[in-house]
């Protein structure tokens, strides 16, 4: 296969499933549900490995992959970490070299999965507990791609450094000129999540509001975890965009941070998973995946990882906010795909970044 690029492998608009998180074209139908069995362990432990791909953060990657290590012993997990738009380059540039050393992966912008999915580069393979259990708008409607995990993208502020009374509450209040050199962010060249916010926002506030947010003297960074580290050390005394996640995980330290859901809403993130036709450990690739999407490793994303799932089964943590009480902005995997380069452009121009 050659190399490729978002654009290169755009699904048209007419194949779109308008309200679906991941509105792509319907090209079979998913096959019959997948069960951990004996014989699937069997074969995944002489494969005796399974690389994974992801722009989770790595603290929490290695933890999914030493509990998984530890109830199937036998099959290792090689964690292959980067930010969600380096892990796309780095499958194309890969897959135009013939080079097919992933088997899972997963990534914070949706869109990637629409790319690799008309590229013929996915499995269809349903996980038992997706079939039973996930909503449809979070699963391919082929079975190629789920969603691992989901959270959303928001503002933060510095306990020490902002009283909450004059804390902002939305976006609008980040252009009061009393924020101006005090705001860091991240970058969407770097970030899937930032990517994906940065569609969300500049569809519903338009391009003309990061055009007065810039104006502010921005800190910018890359990982949509960059700003609420810079954040808990006081380099900035608010954040403009960065993982709820991370926010939860500072927090439960004794932190001092504070999450704030913009009254416009805040973006939504999701992050699916799902195997690569061409894994070298095909077999430990579907062991694998079983695993991430059932209730105790979804527990885990949950607990440590500060993340949301769409599992039923699992129970959200005392002290966070419900995601039923959030006002989200509506995900659109297939437009940030069509967007992506445009927007990659007009932000650097805009931020001159």
């Amino acid at each position: 296969m050659t190399n490729f690029s978002r654009r290169d492998l755009l699904i048209g608009s007419s194949a779109l499933a308008a309200g679906a998180a991941f509105s792509t074209q319907v090209l079979s139908a998913a096959p019959p549900a997948s069960a951990v069995t004996p014989a699937l362990i069997e074969a995944a432990k002489k494969e005796g490995k399974v690389v994974w791909y992801t722009s989770v953060d790595l603290p929490l990657a290695e933890k999914v992959a030493k509990a998984f290590e530890a109830k199937f012993p036998g099959v290792a997990v090689r964690v292959e970490r980067s930010g969600a738009e380096r892990v796309f380059q780095r499958v194309g540039q890969e897959y135009g070299s013939n080079i097919h050393a992933a088997d899972v992966v997963n990534s914070s912008d949706a869109a990637h999965f629409i790319v690799w999915k008309k590229g013929n580069l996915l499995e269809a393979y349903v996980p038992e507990d997706v079939a039973k259990f996930y909503p449809a708008e979070h699963k391919d409607p082929d079975g190629n791609f789920a969603s691992f995990r989901v959270w959303v993208c928001i503002i933060a502020y510095n306990t020490n450094l902002v009283k909450k009374e004059e804390a902002p509450k939305s976006y609008a209040d980040l252009l009061d000129p009393k924020w101006k050199g005090k705001i860091v962010k991240a970058h969407p060249g770097y970030s899937g999540t930032i990517m994906t916010a940065t569609y969300q926002m500049q569809r519903d506030l338009g391009w003309a509001y990061f055009e007065k947010l810039a104006a502010q003297n921005i800190m910018q960074v890359q990982s949509s975890a960059d700003p609420p580290k810079r954040l808990a050390l006081g380099e900035r005394a608010v954040m403009a965009d960065g993982n709820e996640y991370n926010i939860f995980q500072i927090k439960e330290k004794d932190g001092p941070v504070e999450a704030v859901y913009a009254t416009e809403g805040s973006p939504l993130i999701v992050g699916p998973t799902g195997i690569f036709k061409a894994a070298p450990n095909p077999n430990a690739a579907r062991l694998f995946c079983n695993y991430s999407f059932s209730p105790e490793c979804q527990q885990l994303i949950v607990d440590v990882g500060g993340l949301r799932s769409m599992h039923p089964q699992t129970k959200e943590k005392a002290g966070r906010t419900p995601f039923k009480d959030i006002k989200v902005m509506k995900d659109d995997p297939a437009a940030v795909e069509k967007m992506s380069d445009e927007i990659k452009q007009r932000y650097s121009k805009i931020f001159r970044v």
